[in-house]
């Protein structure tokens, strides 16, 4: 372990704001750091960067796109020693607004780091584990251990959606696998402010890289090390025991969600708290020969009896066990099919740039006054009407039958185990199954995971009669069997379509409500959260808090332990945005 400390020569205290050329002086100093064409400080070039994916918007005196490790750690110096507030951000994919501003009520000026240009991945030991800098992608990652016979934590989900490998470890996103937990380690090399006013580079990698910053930052971003360098350290790099958690089929709380006081490490959970440049993963087995079964019914029991039955008495974990209602199927059926369409035929590697010049032909259109809002997704919408049905027969079929849809994947040594279960289970319960060729397999979860998306796309389309959308990811308890919720007639009476999918042997489920125009969306989501309580859920279960949800005690103290200065993306979870958390002002007014 190395912590290298340096005193600022201007650490963090309550400051005059800046003036115009203060401002312009600041900003020529970034622009010596990562280059002109990397820094933006004007309203229509950081607007994509200053806006959520869904949801938070605020202004930012600046983004920078740092090229290297050492630009990223000058940049920080920078921002600290002129007392300003720093989000990292990276593909900026999160539902809940936590790697972008949100108002105006801030009491220092914002810089956004943005470090997708870091997108390296370092394979060592065989390929078992990896270093991953900033900027690299889930999709990049899977496709970097595919040819040694290894994968990532997740291989499918957000990464659709060019989500990043930090995003998950700091957001203990818990993706769709069923053996792997939240994204997690305890491995990183991090920078934080200490309340005295140091700013600290930590480097608990378990890697000898060098005793000062430029050393360490320029060495790793090489690779300049050998395996004598690396230790075999006992610090974990994924959650080690997630797959007896998700076992205990009658412990009463969830098994995994964002603020488990189980899984907050250092730069795990640390929601952009810290200034991360680096995490030390393991990684995964491919799966061998896998096996999707396709399970329809009309009664929530018969799940609920397979899921509990699976995770009691099979040797070996499924793979996957993804859940869709049949509105959720419906509503990703017309809204996202485009997404499907795109993924299918071109990759998930291209989405990211593809994402990014959507992003910008938006943001032409805008600032043309004739044009409406979103562009882009409304012309998408009408291409995706042109091409012929995507999914498989039998799919459909399952959805004509069946309100409720189970996809189970197994690997090879679980496949004849399974076969016989389902046998046994609906030769005299209500349903049915089918064994997926792997086509149908292929199209079923990528037409469960283009879900996400497709509740944005019909608020776009349906804007006159859509007030939003309230989005909620849930973790049930373990030893919940009423896992379909049923809402009172007044709240019912509010939505035009609910929509249900997830994560089903994890219980984690999300929830995306489409409500009627003329609702009040945040009371409701305030009732839907009284709900939530009453049955012993926790929330978020892998998005994060960001600026929509109160962090609970526990979590806010881990934010404050991490950041004393409140330095680091300050507001999230509904904290405080002042310096200090607000105490320097407390006692100040104490003492008038």
């Amino acid at each position: 372990m190395t912590t290298y400390r340096q005193t600022l020569d201007h650490p963090t205290l309550e400051r005059q704001p800046a003036d115009t050329a203060e401002r312009e002086q600041f900003i020529a100093r970034l622009e010596t750091i990562a280059g002109r064409d990397f820094v933006l400080s004007d309203e229509v070039s950081t607007r994509r960067y200053r806006t959520g994916f869904r949801f938070g918007t605020g202004r930012a005196l600046a983004v920078v796109r740092p090229g290297s490790l050492l630009e990223q750690w000058q940049v920080l110096k920078a921002c600290m020693e002129t007392d300003r507030i720093v989000i990292t951000q990276a593909a900026n994919t999160g539902l809940t607004g936590g790697s972008t501003p949100d108002g105006d009520d801030y009491d220092r000026e914002i810089v956004i780091v943005s470090t997708l240009r870091m997108n390296i991945i370092q394979p060592i030991d065989d390929g078992r584990q990896v270093i991953c800098l900033p900027g690299a992608t889930l999709d990049q990652l899977e496709k970097t251990l595919a040819p040694m016979g290894r994968e990532p934590h997740s291989v499918i989900g957000s990464s659709c959606i060019g989500a990043s490998v930090f995003g998950g470890v700091c957001n203990n996103s818990g993706g769709s696998l069923i053996k792997r937990g939240p994204a997690y380690t305890e491995m990183a090399l991090y920078a934080r402010m200490s309340k005295a006013g140091e700013l600290e580079l930590v480097n608990h990698l378990g890697m000898r890289l060098g005793d000062d910053p430029d050393t360490i930052l320029e060495r790793l971003q090489r690779g300049d090390y050998r395996e004598f360098d690396i230790d075999k350290s006992d610090a974990a790099a994924s959650d080690p025991d997630y797959h007896r958690h998700v076992r205990d089929i009658e412990a009463d709380t969830p098994a995994r969600f964002n603020a488990d006081p189980r899984r907050l490490h250092e730069a795990a959970g640390s929601a952009g708290r810290l200034m991360v440049f680096a995490l030390r993963l393991d990684t995964f087995e491919q799966e061998k020969n896998p096996k999707v079964f396709y399970i329809g019914t009309n009664t929530p029991a018969e799940l609920t009896e397979l899921r509990r039955q699976i995770l009691s008495d099979f040797e070996t974990l499924p793979i996957a066990g993804e859940y869709m209602h049949r509105d959720a199927y419906d509503i990703a059926k017309q809204y996202g099919k485009d997404t499907f369409l795109t993924i299918e035929k071109l990759g998930t590697h291209r989405l990211p740039a593809l994402w990014d010049r959507k992003n910008r032909i938006d943001d032409v259109c805008n600032r043309l006054g004739f044009l409406p809002d979103y562009v882009t997704d409304r012309v998408l919408q009408t291409l995706g009407r042109l091409f012929p049905d995507h999914l498989p027969k039998r799919m459909n079929d399952y959805r004509d039958l069946f309100e409720h849809h189970l996809l189970l994947k197994v690997g090879e040594e679980n496949v004849a185990r399974t076969r016989a279960l389902l046998d046994k289970h609906f030769a005299t319960r209500e349903g049915e199954y089918f064994e997926c060729s792997d086509d149908e397999g292929k199209k079923a979860f990528l037409h469960r995971f283009a879900a996400a998306g497709a509740a944005g796309r019909y608020r776009i389309i349906h804007g006159d009669e859509v007030e939003d959308i309230v989005a909620l990811d849930v973790a049930l308890k373990r030893n919940e069997r009423d896992w379909l919720e049923v809402l009172p007639d007044d709240v019912n009476a509010r939505m035009i379509h609910k929509l249900y999918y997830g994560h089903f042997f994890c219980h984690v489920m999300h929830q995306d409500y489409i409500v009627k125009k003329g609702t009040d969306c945040l009371a409701l989501e305030h009732r839907m959260w009284a709900l939530l309580d009453a049955r012993g859920a926790e929330y978020p279960a892998e998005h994060n808090v960001g600026h929509l949800y109160h962090a609970k005690p526990a979590l806010r103290a881990f934010y404050q332990k991490l950041d004393p200065c409140n330095c680091f993306n300050p507001g999230i979870g509904q904290t405080s945005k002042q310096r200090h958390w607000g105490e320097q002002d407390k006692e100040t007014a104490s003492t008038r």
